[in-house]
């Protein structure tokens, strides 16, 4: 039986025409803001002709993208208990119009990365309230389609970036970008401030300045340091990748001590105790494993199809564009078999896809034809509808209402980490090999750099493959209320 009112649950009565008005809104424009994560990774050839950069100076358009996604994220779980759904998501909006508008009129790359961070302030933000406020208000019966939703924004919007890219600057120039996305976000703004509802219940939480700081040096070293993983394969990082990443987990592990502590007078910025749910933790495990699979794979399939197919930024595009529509398709049909029949019996299928689909991208070579690589990409499509869906629902699911917050706050933070290692682990690996086969990195050519491809999606299949073995042990079950004693 759902939870009363007073509770912060929703009944099946409550939720009408008010709140689906709240999470359509939340759900359109977190698909706009998230879109915006990988738009720039098609367009970097032609950046760096027209601002004069080098490659390495050009990867902060998207490290810095997500450096400043991993500060901010882990804040957002105390924001939404503090402040109105409104006045957050036109906090979050405001700060993704200023930073499409700032990106848009940019005259130089400092300019245009200031737009970035700025952009990526209020895109950290909108996800985390919008799963908030689904938990919050979506009956159970009804939540795994709503997820379902949900999946289609997190997994979707990043896979169409390089096809929305890819199309755009093969006639306009890289400007139109954010030209193309500005009135979408100020109208979407403005929608916001008149019609979206308050919902749920705010109270007073006091902002731990200790763990802020922490938490900035924690998930921003981390993920600084993963970045820099691949610049240093390519003899490019400014300092040594372990340098970053040794400080990050210092950080991480007195950010984790501090919340220990501050949790039992629910202080916590990120409430730990999150964890003490099983079904929340062997989801946050195999969240990580889906999130590397998806950074890893849209960040290796645009180098494998333009640097050894030989194909354009156009066809490059299009390949991935299928892929992302099917998985927006397969959303809903998803969350309802979620709703029937319970996250597992879509989970394991989910997993056993995606590490199918990888392991035939581990056959991928420099003869291979355009249509198998989109076979793969479309199987590996299917392989996360699968899996993000039940993922959402089983792990926020399980947690009780004022818990939400600090759960989807976790969630988020972990896929920017994850999506940082997976990006790194995969370049890292295709750069490793590629050079060990050429002999030097001079001399990388297509044949040994489709090896290194190779190679990086056979690591990628073993990582999918453990990934089942954890989704045989996902199961639904009912909310327990894990904020009581400390263990």
């Amino acid at each position: 039986m759902p939870e009363s009112p007073a509770t912060g649950a929703p009944s099946a009565r409550e939720f009408g025409r008010r709140e689906q008005l709240a999470i359509w809104l939340l759900l359109v424009s977190a698909f706009v803001v998230i879109l915006n994560e990988t738009i720039m990774g098609v367009a970097l050839p032609r950046l760096m002709d027209d601002l004069n950069i080098t490659a390495a100076a050009g990867q902060w358009l998207t490290t810095a993208f997500l450096l400043t996604m991993s500060v901010v994220i882990p804040i957002t779980g105390m924001l939404i208990q503090r402040m109105t759904t409104r006045t957050l998501f036109l906090t979050a909006m405001s700060l993704f119009t200023l930073g499409t508008l700032i990106a848009a009129i940019a005259p130089g790359f400092g300019v245009l990365l200031l737009g970035r961070v700025v952009q990526a302030s209020g895109t950290a933000i909108m996800m985390p309230l919008l799963m908030t406020t689904v938990v919050t208000l979506v009956p159970p019966t009804q939540r795994g389609r709503l997820m379902g939703r949900i999946a289609i924004v997190i997994s979707v919007a990043p896979a169409l970036g390089p096809t929305l890219s890819g199309l755009i600057l093969q006639v306009l120039d890289w400007r139109w970008l954010f030209i193309f996305v500005l009135p979408v976000a100020v109208i979407a703004l403005l929608l916001g401030a008149f019609r979206l509802p308050n919902v749920g219940v705010q109270r007073i939480a006091r902002i731990d300045l200790w763990s802020v700081l922490l938490s900035v040096f924690a998930f921003g070293g981390v993920v600084y340091g993963l970045s820099l993983v691949g610049d240093a394969a390519n003899g490019h990082a400014f300092i040594p990748p372990w340098t970053a990443l040794t400080a990050g987990i210092v950080a991480l592990v007195l950010f984790v001590l501090r919340q220990l502590v501050l949790q039992r007078a629910d202080r916590a910025l990120l409430d730990l105790r999150t964890f003490r749910s099983r079904p929340f933790t062997l989801s946050t495990v195999l969240f990580s494993f889906s999130s590397m699979a998806l950074f890893g794979a849209l960040i290796l399939l645009p180098i494998y199809v333009q640097n050894v197919l030989g194909e354009s930024t156009l066809v490059t595009g299009l390949l991935l564009l299928p892929g992302g529509l099917l998985m927006g398709l397969l959303g809903p049909f998803v969350g309802r078999l979620v709703d029937l029949r319970g996250a597992r019996f879509v989970l394991v299928p989910g997993t056993i896809i995606t590490a199918c689909a990888l392991w035939s991208m581990g056959l991928l070579t420099d003869t291979t034809s355009i249509w198998q690589v989109l076979a793969s990409h479309l199987l590996l499509s299917v392989g996360l509808a699968g899996t993000f869906t039940p993922l959402f629902s089983a792990s926020l699911g399980s947690l009780p209402p004022r818990l939400a917050s600090h759960g989807s706050a976790m969630i988020s933070t972990v896929q920017q980490v994850a999506g940082a290692a997976g990006t790194a682990l995969f370049v890292t690996v295709m750069t490793l090999v590629s050079t060990a086969a050429a002999g030097s990195a001079e001399a990388v050519d297509v044949h040994s750099l489709a090896a290194g491809t190779q190679v990086a999606f056979v690591v990628g299949a073993v990582i999918g493959t453990i990934g089942i073995g954890f989704a045989c042990f996902v199961k639904d079950s009912p909310v327990i209320d894990v904020v009581g004693s400390e263990a």
